[in-house]
């Protein structure tokens, strides 16, 4: 498990940007399961590829017209219960980190796992996220 000073920053982008940090398996049920309407999930990570891409990535994508109604994180090797209850809403999907889930009425409808995500500009994942906004979002 990571140390608090290290994570805190890297999850309060988020929270400073409007999502809510889920830090128990109760918090993740309560914001996933039989949600209506959008729901934004990231599983935040130490890693580079989410400093420099899935963080930015997800916030460029809110800018989009259409956004989901709850954007929410977890933090991998931080907040590993709340992680671990978050990874069931994701099943199929083996676990990944960082990764960025959107849920509609409940439901997984997109997922950009850490493959989608490295290498990829932030640009190009909020491009992406936006595509499945257009789609899914009201």
């Amino acid at each position: 498990m990571y140390p608090a000073e290290l994570v805190r920053p890297m999850a309060q982008e988020l929270v400073d940007f409007g999502f809510i940090s889920l830090e128990s398996p109760d918090e993740v049920v309560q914001h996933l399961e039989n949600q209506s309407g959008t729901t934004l999930l990231v599983v935040n990570s130490v890693c580079g590829c989410a400093a420099a891409n899935a963080r930015p990535g997800a916030k460029m994508s809110i800018k989009n017209e259409k956004k989901p109604n709850q954007l929410v994180t977890v933090f991998a090797g931080f907040d590993t219960q709340a992680t671990a209850k978050a990874r069931e809403y994701l099943l199929p999907y083996p676990p990944s980190s960082p990764c960025i889930a959107l849920f509609k009425d409940g439901r997984l409808v997109h997922i950009l796992e850490r493959h989608h995500i490295e290498g990829r500009s932030a640009q190009m994942i909020a491009d992406n996220l936006a595509g499945a906004y257009n789609m899914y979002c009201n």
